[in-house]
């Protein structure tokens, strides 16, 4: 067995096909399929459904895949710890929710300073980065916070508020039952708020649409379709020219924070320590122009 063995079966496993495996890592297809077969017959397992949509693991295939990520991600840290200079470089992959407010100037600012890192960012809802951060997919992820998890730790990022937003300036608490409900797809932490505050409440909405891109809900509720609760930060270009109207909600419901979340146990690289402490000097900038 062999370590490229293992980075073919873990893209063949992301990916789902073969093709596209072969594709990413640059191999011609038949040496991906080759090694995912030896590797089978070497571990005497079979790791994958085989059909006419691609390749999906199963219950062994599903255990192997952690094994795998973990074996690939302490050969990463061994080079990292042998190999991190001073200067900040490499790869940094981070995912982010989609409202984050401060992130545009977070990574302007580390673009600025340490142009030699090639930092990836991948979007996503809170629940499953948190995953992705804990299967080391990703080497950390801006979610909404605060959580508990024994294997992640968490920098606080911003603290805002949610508001609940409409068409019209005028909007009732019961209106909800008849109006639909605009949300991003289960794992949103806004959507949490959102539901635990109806509930709480008594409400039952008759309908939820589901949307992946901000922008659209936006829009959607700008021409009536429904309403949505979002970070105040996040619609202020549309409530300030009257397309939409902001809502204020119960505190318990719409303080929010956002948090920077990583793995404890991973080795402490000088690109993410930089990246780090760019969060933590733009959060003081931020509490002192407040105070």
């Amino acid at each position: 067995m062999e370590l490229r063995d293992l980075q073919i079966f873990q893209s063949v496993a992301s990916q789902g096909s073969v093709s596209q495996a072969a594709k990413e890592l640059n191999y011609v297809q038949s040496n991906v399929t080759a090694r995912i077969k030896q590797l089978e017959k070497e571990l005497k397992t079979p790791f994958f459904y085989r059909h006419k949509r691609g390749m999906t693991l199963n219950a062994e295939g599903r255990k192997m895949l952690e094994y795998v990520n973990k074996i690939l991600q302490d050969v990463e840290e061994l080079e990292q710890v042998f190999l991190d200079s001073d200067s900040p470089a490499g790869m940094l992959k981070v995912g982010t929710v989609e409202t984050v407010s401060e992130l545009h100037t977070i990574l302007a600012s580390y673009y600025k300073e340490y142009p030699n890192v090639d930092l990836s960012l991948q979007a996503g809802l809170t629940e499953e980065l948190i995953q992705k951060v804990a299967d080391y997919q990703l080497d950390g992820a801006f979610i909404t916070g605060p959580i508990k998890h024994p294997l992640l730790e968490q920098y606080d990022v911003s603290t805002e508020k949610l508001v609940l937003v409409t068409q019209n300036q005028t909007f009732h608490l019961e209106d909800i039952i008849t109006t639909p409900l605009l949300v991003f797809n289960k794992g949103c932490g806004y959507r949490s708020k959102l539901e635990q505050w109806l509930k709480d409440e008594g409400l039952m909405p008759k309908r939820i649409m589901e949307f992946n891109i901000l922008e659209t809900i936006l829009n959607s509720v700008s021409i009536g379709l429904g309403v949505t609760l979002v970070p105040q930060s996040a619609v202020e270009h549309l409530s300030t020219t009257g397309k939409v109207h902001c809502h204020p909600i119960p505190s318990e419901y719409g303080n929010f924070s956002t948090i920077f979340i990583r793995r404890k146990d991973v080795y402490m690289t000088n690109s993410m320590q930089s990246f780090l402490e760019i969060i933590s000097e733009h959060r003081h900038i931020n509490s002192v122009s407040r105070g």
